[in-house]
């Protein structure tokens, strides 16, 4: 056989490998995300509490979708306003579900967006590093937008000073119908811990970011809230409502421990078609 030969022979051969590899690839992400749904529709329906259940995503990054739709159909709220902090680049997070209902609202956060948002005629987005010394006034921006003194649901996932935010924002009055955060899954109630604050921390994969659900119950009962659900699929976020609405989830166990979820930090390799900056452009026209 000639080089040439052998030259043609080999790119065949690797051509051939490389088919085979990308289609081996192809299965087993297939097969980790299918895996991966049947154990959080079997998490979902274990779950000790029945608001969790209701879990299902659709733009957040897990299952949060489905539990905010359902505690915002227990509370009657059909339209309203939302205001989120740490939104990426806009295309995966906890209120884009809402701007597809038609809601208002404004984001804040440190990266582009991956739409033009300059004629959003319903979001308004604050683009900044967040620190204690500018929440507030980024806040007071997106309150002004909104026309409104608190908005009906604030979420907040930043990767680190996460508790420090909220407690200024609870003692600013900003206290919505519901609050979603980002708890740190790893410390066990009654596990206290919070991350003293600084200013240029930058989440390093560790975990060395945010609070322990223990904490965050302990603050939001400060403010009047109660702790209702933690998503059942990763166990990365916490839903707490006004107390004053204790009577629309009777059903929600009163012990810590029946609704705290444990770290299950399992993402989706992919999960239905891939988010279209175009759709979520159209959500917030």
């Amino acid at each position: 056989m000639t080089d040439t030969a052998n030259t043609h022979a080999l790119q065949s051969d690797l051509e051939i490998v490389r088919n085979l590899t990308w289609a081996n690839a192809q299965s087993l992400s297939e097969a980790h995300d299918l895996l991966l749904e049947q154990a959080a529709i079997s998490r979902r329906k274990a779950s000790a509490n029945p608001l969790a259940r209701y879990g299902q995503k659709a733009f957040s990054q897990n299952d949060e979708d489905g539990i905010t739709l359902e505690i915002l159909r227990r509370l009657g709220l059909t339209q309203g306003t939302y205001a989120e902090y740490g939104v990426g680049n806009g295309l995966e997070n906890n209120t884009l579900i809402l701007a597809s209902l038609g809601w208002k609202g404004f984001w804040v956060g440190g990266e582009s967006l991956a739409f033009d948002v300059s004629q959003a005629r319903r979001l308004r987005y604050l683009r900044d590093w967040i620190t204690l010394e500018n929440l507030y006034h980024l806040t007071l921006q997106g309150l002004q937008y909104l026309q409104v003194a608190t908005p009906d649901v604030v979420s907040l996932d930043l990767d680190g000073n996460d508790y420090h935010f909220v407690e200024a924002l609870l003692r600013e009055s900003v206290l919505p119908s519901l609050f979603i955060v980002e708890y740190n899954a790893k410390f066990i109630p009654p596990t206290r811990f919070v991350m003293p604050y600084n200013a240029t921390h930058q989440w390093d994969g560790s975990d060395y970011y945010g609070a322990s659900l223990t904490a965050f119950v302990e603050l939001f009962k400060e403010f009047g809230y109660r702790l209702v659900c933690c998503n059942a699929q990763t166990g990365s976020n916490a839903f707490f409502v006004k107390e004053e609405a204790a009577g629309l989830f009777a059903d929600v166990p009163q012990n810590i421990m029946d609704i705290y979820v444990e770290p299950r930090f399992y993402l989706y390799r992919k999960y239905g078609h891939p988010v279209s900056p175009q759709t979520v452009a159209a959500l917030v026209q």
